[in-house]
């Protein structure tokens, strides 16, 4: 079983990686904030969590505005780190535990939280500033332990409440302690503290509303989950209303928590605290456990003795990521046209294996399938190729299209492709 070791809480501001990248870690301005993260630096050696379950928003750089999502888990096996304008830092990427990810994404579906997830992203200072101060990191090793990346839409409303986000964070709780592995994990929440960043109030502070935050954040959780996203804007800025993620955190803990370090400190624009709560988890004397698990597969139970029948989880989807990433391409004209006239050239260009690339150049739709291949981006090949959705059809049952045929009502063809 997956332990939760405790919560670490930070602001992720950038100039906290700023001062990294420039060396600025003994500078009077600066010192302050790398004194404050010592304390996490070594609770974090200490412990030697085995994952970190990161809860961070993305700043309008991984995720755009034409599809904003509210709940957005990582289910990749590494995040690298994104060009935010001026390049990307010289960082590493960090390594992730897609195993564990998809045990957390179930679980947190099985309760009824309508999740996105995502793959294939390189993810901004949300994540990577803070966390290039709380770990040592070297550029050809990486970092001493993997992330889970769960990200917080609070950038365009509406956005989740505070009651909303403790709650995640109780449902986050049982997704790590059923996790079946022999595993350690600490839950790390970023962003804040009180700032404004935008219009005529933009550098606002409130230090005093910061530290009864802070201390209600430990005390008494579920009196900030009352409060509204206005009345958090008023106290801390509207940016800085993003504090309701720390409550995901707090939610992920057990109710009395140890409190082992907090500190706090205003350089410019952003009041920037740290927060060590360690866990004070109680076993219950029945295996409450075993029957979350059974509540999480309780949509697919027996699904896998259906024959010929292979759901699209996730596992399938990351292991097939670069296969369906060059399929879904085709709905690009220059890359189909491409695709026709010299598919050898793209399926380099595009780094397939010599398995995708049979697959794809003999037009194994069942063998796509069984490969991994969604069959919503199969019937977008066979519009390329001519083929339509019936002769695909057949080809899953191994059929002709007159066998397949006779086992239908009308004899029809059809694809997606366009009037041309």
């Amino acid at each position: 079983m997956a332990r939760i070791l405790g919560g670490i809480a930070v602001s992720h501001t950038p100039t906290i990686g700023f001062a990294v990248d420039h060396h600025k870690q003994q500078d009077p301005a600066w010192s302050p904030i790398f004194q404050s993260f010592e304390p996490l630096q070594r609770w974090l050696d200490e412990k030697k969590p085995d994952a970190l379950v990161y809860i961070f928003n993305d700043h309008v750089t991984a995720f755009f505005f034409d599809h904003y999502s509210t709940f957005t888990l990582g289910i990749d096996k590494e995040y690298g780190v994104a060009d935010e304008g001026g390049g990307p830092r010289n960082l590493p990427p960090v390594k992730g535990d897609a195993a564990l990810s998809r045990h957390i994404g179930a679980s947190l579906m099985a309760d009824e939280f309508d999740m996105s997830f995502f793959m294939n992203k390189k993810l901004d200072h949300g994540l990577f500033s803070p966390l290039s101060a709380l770990l040592p990191w070297q550029q050809e090793e990486g970092w001493p332990t993997r992330v889970i990346p769960l990200q917080i839409g609070v950038l365009q409303f509406p956005v989740p409440s505070a009651k909303r986000c403790y709650k995640l964070g109780q449902a986050l709780r049982r997704a790590i302690e059923s996790y079946p592995e022999d595993i350690d994990v600490a839950i790390v929440a970023t962003g804040g503290l009180s700032h404004q960043v935008h219009g005529e109030r933009c550098g606002f502070n409130n230090t005093d509303w910061d530290a009864q935050f802070v201390d209600m954040l430990v005390n008494d959780p579920e009196k900030l989950t009352e409060m509204t996203i206005s009345e958090y804007a008023t106290l801390g800025g509207m940016e800085g209303s993003e504090v309701i993620m720390w409550l995901v955190m707090r939610g992920a803990l057990s109710a009395n928590v140890t409190e082992t370090w907090r500190d706090y400190y205003l350089p410019s624009m952003t009041g920037i605290a740290t927060l060590i709560l360690e866990n004070n988890a109680r076993t219950p004397p029945v295996d409450t456990l075993a029957r979350h698990r059974q509540h999480m597969a309780l949509q697919l139970a027996g699904v896998d003795n259906l024959p010929g029948t292979y759901p699209f989880t996730h596992e399938r989807s990351l292991n097939g990521l670069r296969l369906n990433n060059f399929l879904h391409k085709l709905t690009q004209p220059t890359w189909r046209q491409r695709f026709l006239s010299a598919p050898q050239a793209l399926y380099e260009e595009a780094g397939l294996s010599e398995e995708e690339q049979r697959l794809l150049t003999e037009r194994d739709w069942r063998g796509l399938i069984q490969y991994g291949a969604s069959f919503f981006l199969l019937e977008k090949m066979g519009a390329v190729v001519g083929v339509s959705n019936l002769h695909i059809y057949a080809a899953m049952r191994g059929q002709t299209l007159e066998e397949f045929q006779k086992t239908r009502n009308q004899q029809v063809t059809y694809s997606v492709a366009g009037s041309r």
